[in-house]
């Protein structure tokens, strides 16, 4: 699914409306009729609607939103300010809402008095895209009064106060939305956690702007969705092992083998033929035990002194690794030598971080999977996520690979600039050992010849839809990392349904 500026956007709404041909107003009941009905399947419990409009085309959207809830049988509110003039359809439409005798519009001040009692749904549709600045003087006010109130809070298109594509380097003043309901994209803004924060759970609902424009029009930011369909390869049932590649994890050392049975565990569980795990000596019999289907490979006794590529081997390193002295000295010596794509995550990216020069030592089209603090020892702080995502642009470029920037939507970035956001997983697996499962993953994938691109767009996916699964089934908070392993046959099972939807 493609992210579009609130200029792509606008041109979109110009060029449905032209090419369809729709009238703009017809656009924007349609848009009206979509948020109703996502309302009257999720509010049904509530009965009474505050909705507060202002006098641009979002504001148009509320009056249509409070006429067809009160024609389904809602009581609602309306507060608006019409003393200071309404765009063209924002004026039709609210002309259409004052016909409705049953309906109290009332001016955005008398929110003060107004009693927020608890059946009441607060709808925000105030500003959408079309904010240019910071919210000043009785709006700013309007929406803090509004965040104070412990009523559900709906914000149609896009929470007021919060930009379309940027975070503003001041401290604005943002309505707090518990759901947005955003029209038929997502935007850039909703994903980072600066601001994403006040969008609260997103759903894009499909107002059939036009399949041409959408097709056509350039971008080179995504969302990790449906594609995943497209990239994900069903087994094929005349195969053998050796159809699957080989996987060699590199990581543990004493005190730290879980996380390299993890990575192993899920290497195994995601389809690789043949599974090594190169580890220290004190990690044997733990290997042995837990993952007896995967080979073992000594490379030291406490800690990893030697490193093996291993033949035709998709290497994933770093969990549990440790930064000792000798395991730094020989992960740099092999490096120098080694230049295949691999996958490097946790104590590998540490080590690598310890002098700028070793950056230049990670082997073209690699898959690096650093989390913020990893990156920011790798590439330098930076001021939010936002200029975090340009540097990291910019480093894929440089170096030629892959970064995968962990966070609450994970992004893969890739050497041309293109920018993948994740919008599977969940705060469970804010865990120790969910990365090392990551690696596990990805590693896999590249050893059943994916292309680099493609292992890490269904790896991040795959990952963060195996932890929905577990979540369903424990609990974010109780969920551990080796339940979402235990998830992987119940995402497998999805992919294959998708793509059988395809045949």
């Amino acid at each position: 699914m493609k992210i579009f500026t609130a200029e792509q956007i606008r041109n979109c709404d110009l060029y449905t409306i032209k090419n369809e041909p729709v009238a703009s107003i017809q656009l924007m009941e349609r848009a009206a009729q979509s948020c109703v009905d996502w309302i009257s399947e999720n509010c049904n419990n509530h009965r009474n609607f505050a909705v507060f409009c202002g006098n641009g085309n979002n504001g148009g959207d509320g009056f249509a939103i409070a006429k067809m809830l009160y024609l389904k049988g809602f009581d609602v509110d309306v507060f608006t300010n019409p003393r200071t003039g309404f765009s063209v359809d924002a004026q039709s439409s609210f002309k259409s809402l004052k016909e409705i005798s049953g309906i109290s519009i009332r001016d955005l001040k008398e929110a003060e008095n107004y009693r927020f009692d608890g059946r009441t749904v607060i709808i925000d549709a105030l500003l959408g895209t079309g904010l240019s600045r910071d919210l000043q003087g009785e709006l700013k006010e309007l929406v803090e009064l509004l965040n104070l109130q412990n009523n559900i809070k709906i914000s149609v298109d896009m929470p007021s106060g919060l930009f379309a594509d940027k975070i503003s380097p001041h401290h604005p003043t943002i309505f707090r939305a518990d759901h947005t309901l955003s029209f038929q994209f997502w935007k850039r803004t909703f994903l980072h956690p600066e601001t994403g924060k006040y969008a609260g759970k997103v759903h894009i609902l499909d107002i059939r702007l036009s399949e041409d424009y959408i097709s056509e029009t350039p971008t080179d930011e995504f969302v990790i969705h449906n594609m995943v369909k497209d990239i994900f390869r069903p087994r094929n049932e005349f195969s053998h092992k050796g159809t699957y590649g080989k996987v060699t994890i590199i990581g543990g050392s004493y005190g730290k083998m879980g996380a390299a049975v993890l990575a192993t565990r899920a290497a195994l569980k995601t389809g690789a033929g043949l599974t090594f795990t190169l580890a220290p000596k004190c990690g044997y019999e733990i290997l042995q035990t837990v993952n007896p289907e995967a080979m073992f490979i000594e490379g030291g006794t406490d800690f990893i002194e030697t490193f093996e590529a291993g033949e035709n081997s998709a290497l994933g390193i770093g969990p549990g690794l440790g930064t000792h002295e000798k395991t730094a000295e020989k992960f740099l010596e092999f490096l120098k030598e080694y230049a295949k794509p691999l996958i490097l995550d946790a104590d590998a990216l540490n080590i690598i971080s310890q002098d700028p020069k070793n950056i230049a030592l990670i082997p073209e089209k690699s898959v690096i999977t650093p989390h913020p603090k990893e990156f920011e020892r790798l590439f330098g702080e930076t001021e939010n996520s936002f200029v975090r995502l340009d540097l990291a642009k910019q480093k894929a470029k440089e170096l030629d690979i892959y970064i995968v920037l962990k966070d609450h939507h994970t992004q893969v970035i890739t050497p041309q600039g293109q920018v993948f956001y994740n919008i599977t997983g969940n705060s469970g697996l804010a865990k120790g050992g969910s990365g090392d499962i990551l690696t596990g993953i990805l590693t896999s994938f590249l050893a059943q010849n994916y292309p680099e691109k493609e292992a890490a767009i269904l790896g991040v996916w795959f990952h963060g839809k195996a932890a929905q699964y577990a979540c369903e089934k424990y609990s974010k908070e109780a969920m551990l990392p080796t339940d979402v392993i235990q998830s992987f046959g119940n995402v497998f099972e999805e992919l294959e349904r998708k793509v059988a939807r395809m045949l």
